[in-house]
C-alpha cells in the first residue's frame, strides 16, 4: 500500500472524528507575549490578529515562567551544560542540574527519592511499568486523567487485573478492594490528586485508610499512587498539594513542573526502592534524552520560590482570584462545582451554548476552553477557567462582565 492509500484512510478517519464532534479546532498560535501594565495582567497576540488577549486557560498557576529568577537560572545553566543533554542518562546524559532537581522535589514532597521525566504523561507511564506484574490489580478512581489510564495499558494490565471506582465514592473503593480476585500478591490504588476538568480533589485521606485495612491480605501490600499535577504547587498551605490540603499521605506521588511551576517536565517521588526501581525498569526513562539543563535548573528555581515568602504570597494572591471568580459566578447565578482550587469549571449543560459562550468570550478577548458532548456525557458540558496568580483583580472583573453580558 502506498502513502497516497493510507492517506485516504486517514482522511476517513479523521471525518469520522469530524462526524461524531471529536475533531479538534484549528490550535492557535500565540505570537507574542505582552507583560502587565497598570491594572491589566499578561497578555498574549495570536498569529494574524493584532487583539490583545486574556488567556483563562493557562495552567501556570503561580504565573513563574516569566520570572527572572527561572529566567537567570535557565541562561545559566544553557551557558555551563548546553542546549541539550545529548544522550540518555544510562549514557552519560545526568548533568548536576538534574540530580539537583531531583533532590529538591524529594525535599519539597518529604519523599527519600524523586525521578524526572520529560512529562507527567511519561512519568505515569515509566511508574505503571515499573510497578505491573502479572499479579498486580489496578484500582482507581472513575474520572482519573487519560495519562493513568493510557500508562495502564501500556504496561499491559489486563481487563481481568483492574477496576474502577465511582468518583470520591470511598464505599465503592472499599467495595473494589474486597472484590480483588484471590492470588493478586500487590494492589494499587491511584488517583488523580486534583481533577484537571473539575477542580476538586481527592479524599487521599480516606482513601489512604481504607487501603491500610486491606494492607495484609496481599503479600506485597496495597500501594497508593496519587497524580497531582494540578495541585502541587498551587493548592495547599504551602503549595504541596492535595496531600497537604487532604492529610494524606500517598506511598508514591506523580507531578509535573509544567503548571503551577512553569517550566516543563514530570517527576516520580517515592521511597528509595521505588525510584530506583523507576531508574531501572521504566522505559520512558531509560530509552530517552532528559530534560536540558536550563528546564531543570527553572524547575528547581520555581521549587525554590515556592517554598519561601514569595510563594506563600502569591498562592495568596491566587486564592482571592479564586475567590473573586466563584463569588462573581455565584452572584450572576452560574453553576459551578464548590471548591478553592483555582481549576474553576462553569458547568453550562448544553454543547450549543458552551460554544457560543467560549466564541462570545473571544470575540470580547478572552481564552477559555469549552469541554463539549462526545468529550463528555450530555448534560455535563462546561467551561473550564484556569486563575493564575498574575490575574489581577481587573482581570478577573472582565471576565465576569462578559459572562453578565452573555445572551444566553
Amino acid at each position: 500500500m502506498g502513502f497516497s492509500e493510507l492517506d485516504r484512510a486517514l482522511m476517513r478517519e479523521l471525518e469520522a472524528l469530524r462526524a461524531e464532534g471529536r475533531v479538534k479546532a484549528p490550535e492557535r498560535v500565540i505570537v507574542e507575549v505582552i507583560p502587565p501594565r497598570g491594572e491589566r495582567g499578561f497578555r498574549y497576540r495570536l498569529t494574524g490578529s493584532n487583539r490583545e488577549y486574556l488567556r483563562m486557560n493557562s495552567n501556570s498557576y503561580l504565573s513563574l515562567s516569566h520570572h527572572p529568577a527561572l529566567l537567570e537560572a535557565a541562561d545559566d545553566a544553557t551557558r555551563r551544560f548546553g542546549v541539550g543533554p545529548g544522550a540518555v542518562r544510562f549514557i552519560d546524559g545526568t548533568f548536576a542540574p538534574h540530580i539537583a532537581l531531583e533532590e529538591r522535589v524529594a525535599r519539597f514532597l518529604g519523599k527519600p527519592a524523586a525521578r524526572i521525566f520529560n512529562s507527567a504523561y511519561t512519568a505515569n507511564c515509566g511508574l505503571a511499568l515499573t510497578v505491573a506484574t502479572a499479579k498486580t490489580y489496578w484500582i482507581g478512581d472513575r474520572l482519573n486523567h487519560n495519562s493513568i489510564i493510557r500508562a495502564m495499558r501500556i504496561a499491559g494490565v489486563p481487563s481481568a487485573n483492574r477496576a474502577i471506582y465511582e468518583h470520591n465514592d470511598m464505599d465503592d473503593l472499599a467495595r473494589c478492594l474486597e472484590a480483588v480476585p484471590a492470588g493478586m500478591e500487590r494492589v494499587v490504588v491511584i488517583s488523580d490528586g486534583i481533577f484537571s476538568m473539575r477542580g476538586d480533589c481527592a479524599l487521599l485521606g480516606e482513601i489512604q485508610a481504607i487501603a491500610r485495612r486491606h494492607d495484609g491480605r496481599f503479600a506485597e501490600g496495597v500501594i497508593t499512587v496519587v497524580d497531582d499535577s494540578h495541585g502541587i504547587g498551587a493548592f495547599g498551605a504551602t503549595g504541596r498539594g492535595a496531600v497537604e490540603h487532604t492529610g494524606g499521605s500517598p506511598d508514591a506521588i506523580v507531578g509535573t513542573f509544567g503548571k503551577a511551576f512553569g517550566v516543563n517536565g514530570g517527576f516520580v517521588a517515592g521511597s528509595e526502592a521505588l525510584v530506583e526501581a523507576v531508574r531501572q525498569k521504566a522505559d520512558t526513562y531509560i530509552y530517552t534524552n532528559p530534560l536540558s539543563a536550563a528546564d531543570c535548573a527553572a524547575a528547581a528555581a520555581a521549587i525554590e520560590i515556592c517554598d519561601g515568602p514569595e510563594g506563600r504570597e502569591r498562592l495568596r494572591r491566587l486564592a482571592e482570584r479564586v475567590a473573586q471568580l466563584r463569588q462573581g459566578l455565584a452572584a450572576l447565578g452560574l453553576e459551578s462545582i464548590p471548591g478553592p482550587h483555582p481549576v474553576v469549571p462553569l458547568l453550562v449543560r448544553d454543547t450549543d451554548r458552551a460554544r457560543r459562550l467560549v466564541q462570545h468570550l473571544f470575540d470580547r478577548g478572552i481564552l477559555a476552553v469549552a469541554l463539549t458532548y462526545p468529550v463528555v456525557p450530555r448534560g455535563e458540558e462546561t467551561i473550564r477557567f484556569q486563575v493564575n496568580a498574575a490575574h489581577p483583580e481587573a482581570d478577573i472583573a472582565l471576565v465576569l462582565e462578559a459572562l453578565a453580558a452573555f445572551p444566553g
